[in-house]
């Protein structure tokens, strides 16, 4: 699982039968100060997330196929969690 914020959305012409009636949104993975950036990557929306929402991703096959009770769906990062708000304490 890692904590994103939408930041754009993909549109096709043609999907993937598992894709239907849901949206691939553009995810950029949120790093602590001192981490190095990962890339954006593609994501299937679950939960009705829109742009600027931060999310909860899981980014892991199998467990992306379970929580579409699909499988065998052709993903692998799927849209788990809206995130309100967060807090971050030093230790």
């Amino acid at each position: 699982m890692i904590i994103g914020k939408v930041v754009g959305t993909v549109v096709t012409t043609i999907s993937h039968s598992h894709y239907k009636n849901r949206r691939l949104l553009v995810v950029q993975p949120l790093v602590l100060d001192g981490e190095p950036l990962s890339d954006d990557f593609i994501a299937l929306d679950n939960t009705h997330a829109g742009i600027g929402d931060t999310v909860l991703v899981n980014r892991e096959g199998n467990g992306a196929r379970q929580v579409l009770q699909n499988p065998d769906a052709c993903v692998i990062s799927v849209i788990v969690g809206i995130i309100d708000s967060l807090y971050l304490s030093a230790l």
